[in-house]
C-alpha cells in the first residue's frame, strides 16, 4: 500500500528592474516612451541531485504473511536558479560586445520534500533482514541495495545520494522597456521525474546466498514522490541588470551557480519574444 505525496504547482514572479546599456533610445526604435514586450517560455531537462535520508521502522515480526513497516523521512533537492544575460549585441558580429547578467536562486540547495509517513506490509513471513532501494519512476535503481537490519531490531535509518533529471520551465514576461530601464518578470516551476523505494526481505542476510536457505528475496514498492511533482519557486526581490534595448538570453543554473542548459535567445528587449 502507498499514499502519494501531493504538493502545489507554483509559480513565481521574480521583478528583474534594468538600468541602461547606453544603446539606441526608444524612440529610435518604435517610437513612444515605452514598449511592451512579449512572452516567451523555455523549458531544459537539467541534473537534480537529490539527498534522502529515511526511517524505517518494523513490527509484527513474527506475523505471516510477513511484518508491517512504517516508513517516514524526506528528499532535499540540490537547488535551481535562472539567470539572465543581457548583449548589447549578438556574438559573432564585428561589433564589440558588451554583457551583463542578473541571476537568482529559485530553489535553494537542500530545499527538502518531505516524504510522508507510509505503513507497508512486508511480503517475506517470519523475521527477515531487510534492505532498501531507491529507484526512479519507471523502476531502475538509483542507489545501491543498502542493508537496515533484522526486522526484529525494530527501527532503522538509511542515507543515499543520486542524480536524476528534472523539467525546469520559466516564463520571462515584459512589463515595459524604456531608456530609464526595463521591467522583466520571471515565472516558473521545476518538474520531478519520481522517486520509489523497494523493500527488499530475505531470509538470509548474504544477498548471494548461504547454506541450507531459501533465499529467495520479496521486494515492495513505494511511492515516495510521485512523478510529475512540482516545486513553487518563491517570489524573489528585484535585480539590478541593464537597460536601452539589450538582446536578452536565459541561462538555468544548478543550485552552486554553474550552467547547466544551453543559453537561450529570448529576443531583444523591445521586440515581442
Amino acid at each position: 500500500m502507498s499514499r502519494r505525496a501531493n504538493l502545489v504547482v507554483g509559480l513565481l514572479t521574480a521583478a528583474l528592474a534594468l538600468a541602461a546599456l547606453g544603446v539606441a533610445p526608444m524612440s529610435a526604435v518604435g517610437g513612444g516612451g515605452s514598449t511592451a514586450i512579449g512572452t516567451q517560455t523555455v523549458s531544459a531537462t537539467v541534473p537534480m541531485p537529490n539527498s534522502a535520508h529515511v526511517d524505517v521502522e518494523a513490527s509484527g515480526c513474527d506475523n505471516s504473511p510477513g511484518p508491517y513497516i512504517t516508513l517516514t523521512g524526506e528528499i532535499a533537492l540540490g537547488g535551481l536558479g535562472v539567470q539572465l544575460i543581457f548583449q548589447n549585441n549578438v556574438k559573432g558580429t564585428h561589433t564589440h560586445v558588451e554583457e551583463t547578467s542578473a541571476s537568482v536562486i529559485v530553489i535553494p540547495a537542500g530545499e527538502s520534500l518531505t516524504i510522508p509517513k507510509q505503513p507497508v506490509l512486508g511480503g517475506a513471513g517470519g523475521n527477515p533482514f531487510i534492505w532498501i532501494q531507491f529507484t526512479d519512476s519507471d523502476g531502475n535503481a538509483v542507489s545501491s541495495e543498502i542493508f537496515l537490519g533484522r526486522c526484529v531490531q525494530g527501527l532503522f535509518a538509511a542515507n543515499a545520494d543520486w542524480i536524476v533529471p528534472a523539467l525546469a520551465t520559466a516564463t520571462v514576461e515584459g512589463g515595459s522597456c524604456d531608456n530609464t530601464g526595463s521591467t522583466i518578470t520571471l515565472s516558473g516551476e521545476l518538474s520531478l521525474t519520481g522517486i520509489n523505494a523497494n523493500l527488499i526481505f530475505r531470509n538470509n542476510d548474504n544477498p548471494v546466498g548461504g547454506p541450507h536457505q531459501n533465499t529467495q528475496p520479496t521486494t515492495v514498492s513505494i511511492v515516495l514522490i510521485p512523478e510529475g511533482t512540482s516545486i513553487e519557486f518563491p517570489k524573489q526581490p528585484p535585480l539590478g541588470g541593464v537597460g536601452g534595448n539589450p538582446w536578452i538570453y536565459l541561462v538555468f543554473l544548478n543550485g552552486a551557480g554553474e550552467p547547466v542548459s544551453e543559453r537561450f535567445l529570448l529576443g531583444r528587449c523591445v521586440q515581442d519574444f
